[in-house]
């Protein structure tokens, strides 16, 4: 079971682990990106992600594959919202299971590094000074990686 999904409701993780959720499997690792107050020094009061849409979830599906491929993992399910955001609100999950703990972590890290690598999924972060920016996905400092 793979899915890769670009939403515009609020994401909810336990939706996603008991997709994933099987007998079979022993560790299910689970990834929630959420909207901070701050970023590079800049107060960040909102954002808005367009997408896209059907290119960022066949782009999805290509990483879900190559993620299964590499680490085994056969139940994952991605959920990356778009639309307007508040602080603290979720931008995107990914539960990932598999018989072990370390390729099910792995997989999480991959496709994480991975959508915001390939996934046309765009930013516009809106700063308390009124000002906003688009801010590139690829340009992730390691402090934040």
């Amino acid at each position: 079971m793979k899915r890769g999904a670009v939403v515009t409701r609020a994401i909810d993780p336990a939706t996603l682990i008991a997709e994933v959720q099987s007998s079979e499997f022993g560790a299910i690792s689970v990834f929630v990106g959420t909207v901070r107050d701050t970023n590079e020094g800049r107060s960040v009061t909102s954002l808005n992600y367009s997408a896209y849409t059907s290119m960022a979830e066949s782009q999805m599906l290509e990483i879900l594959d190559e993620a299964e491929s590499r680490f085994g993992v056969t139940a994952i399910a991605v959920e990356h919202r778009t639309g307007p955001l508040l602080l603290g609100d979720i931008s995107i999950a990914i539960a990932a299971a598999h018989a072990h703990r370390r390729p099910a972590i792995e997989c999480a890290s991959f496709v994480i590094d991975e959508i915001k690598k390939r996934v046309p999924i765009w930013k516009l972060e809106h700063y308390a000074d009124g000002s906003r920016e688009w801010v590139d996905p690829t340009a992730v400092s390691e402090a934040t990686t």
